[in-house]
C-alpha cells in the first residue's frame, strides 16, 4: 500500500478501533467514515472535472509522469538546456559525424599602451 501500511497493519489497526469504541457506538462510527469517503470522492470527482474543463482538450495529451517531482534531475534540466540538440542518452546510435568548425584565427595578445575593445551595451 502507502507509508509500510499493508492489509494487515490496517485490519490490527481496525481491531483496535473497533475495541476501544465499543459495539454500541461502532455503528455510528462507521456511517460516519462511510460519508467521509463519499464527500472525499466526490470532491476528487469535481476537482477532478473543473482541471479537465481549465484546462481544455489538452488535458488529454498531457504525460503526468514527467511532471513528477520525483523525476528531477538537475543534470539533465541543466543539459537540455544547453544543448540544442536531443540529450546523448534518447539519440539513436549511428556512426559518429564528423563536424567541421569554422576555422578563426587566435586572438592576438593587446600590447602595452593599447585600449581594448569597449561595448557600451555590455553595462
Amino acid at each position: 500500500m502507502f507509508n509500510g501500511l499493508t492489509i494487515e497493519k490496517l485490519l490490527l489497526i481496525g481491531l483496535v478501533a473497533a475495541l476501544l469504541i465499543g459495539p454500541e457506538r461502532l455503528p455510528r462510527y462507521a456511517e460516519g467514515l462511510a460519508h467521509l469517503t463519499r464527500r472525499v470522492r466526490e470532491w476528487v470527482g469535481t476537482a477532478r472535472t473543473r482541471v479537465k474543463d481549465e484546462m481544455g482538450e489538452d488535458f488529454e495529451d498531457v504525460d503526468w509522469r514527467t511532471l513528477d517531482p520525483r523525476q528531477y534531475d538537475p543534470r539533465r534540466i541543466i543539459r537540455e538546456a544547453l544543448l540544442d540538440d536531443a540529450p546523448v542518452a534518447s539519440r539513436p546510435k549511428a556512426a559518429p559525424a564528423v563536424a567541421t568548425a569554422p576555422v578563426t584565427p587566435p586572438p592576438t595578445p593587446f600590447r602595452a599602451g593599447d585600449t581594448p575593445p569597449y561595448d557600451s551595451e555590455a553595462t
